[in-house]
């Protein structure tokens, strides 16, 4: 609901559009009212002068959508989300293979040469000589950087795809399309 502020109707153009004056009106809230609601196109529209001759965004040219262009569009999404999945993926595997960097700097550490150090392997826990602990760590740092490389380089050629996708867009659509990431 649009609150208790003063709400009207603009009946001049028969347009339908429920509008808010006061704050959320200089924020461009405006939603279609029902038909139900609609004022006769006789009426006088009770906009405030404010709102008639407020500087918004000129109104954007009507640029017919294909098929072909909605599904630009859909795989730009896809792929925009794909790479944020990714990215967060990347984190993560960065997150374990620096608790393997840890966990090879504590076992160089350690003191004694003779101590067993149990190693987790699926949901058991195997001791094993400090060397072989440290072979067997530095062993899964290693596949963990291969995953990684790989995972960075999928989001590379997403991007690279991305990048064409955008230009193809904005080259059809222009300002009448918003392509780029929201900072949230």
């Amino acid at each position: 609901m649009l609150g208790q502020r003063a709400r009207y109707l603009c009946g001049d153009s028969g347009c339908g559009m429920l509008g808010v004056r006061g704050s959320e009106a200089r924020g461009g809230a405006a939603i279609e009212a029902p038909r139900s609601r609609r004022r006769p196109r006789e009426e006088a529209c009770p906009r405030p002068a404010a709102l008639a001759t407020s500087s918004g965004p000129p109104a954007a040219e009507d640029v017919n959508v294909t098929f072909e262009d909605q599904q630009k569009i859909n795989k730009f999404a896809r792929n925009t989300s794909r790479i944020t999945e990714l990215k967060e993926e990347i984190e993560v595997k960065k997150k374990q293979l620096q608790n393997l960097e840890d966990a090879c700097d504590d076992i160089l550490l350690a003191e004694d040469d003779c101590l067993m150090i149990p190693y987790q392997i699926g949901d058991v826990f195997i001791s094993h000589s400090q060397e072989e602990t440290q072979e067997m760590l530095e062993e899964a740092k290693k596949n963990l950087q291969e995953e990684i490389d790989a995972l960075e380089s999928r989001v590379e050629s997403i991007q690279r795809v991305l990048a064409d996708l955008k230009v193809q867009l904005y080259a059809k659509f222009g300002s009448n399309i918003n392509l780029e990431a929201d900072e949230s």
